[in-house]
């Protein structure tokens, strides 16, 4: 996602959940033919832009494992919050999961948890 105007439609008129480590927000949209997401690491997250970039690498590789088993034609974003900043691969990766499954985004499936990054 590029435009502020979609990352502000879902926030608004989509489904959120939150963890400790970060808000998922989802809006199904007909029109989509494929999955469109979009991260959001403020200042707040992480003063260093080192940290915040981690994240977001880790949130992408997140994505990239599990991405096949969502369900396409909807918006995802995902804001991180501080804890994120101190949390592993893998306690992201439950907390994601965890998050996807109750929104009702994932398609059924073996659950792929692998080593940490």
């Amino acid at each position: 996602m590029t435009r502020r105007e979609e990352y502000a439609a879902v926030r608004k008129r989509g489904e959120s959940l939150a963890t400790r480590n970060f808000v998922m927000a989802t809006l199904r949209h007909d029109e989509l033919e494929h999955l469109k997401f979009g991260l959001i690491t403020s200042r707040k997250v992480a003063r260093k832009a080192v940290t915040r970039n981690r994240i977001r690498r880790r949130l992408r590789a997140i994505l990239g494992r599990h991405g096949e088993r969502l369900e396409s034609g909807r918006y995802l974003v995902i804001v991180a919050r501080r804890k994120a900043a101190d949390a592993s691969f893998r306690e992201l990766e439950e907390d994601w999961l965890r998050l996807a499954e109750r929104l009702g985004i994932l398609s059924e499936g073996e659950i792929r948890q692998g080593d940490s990054e």
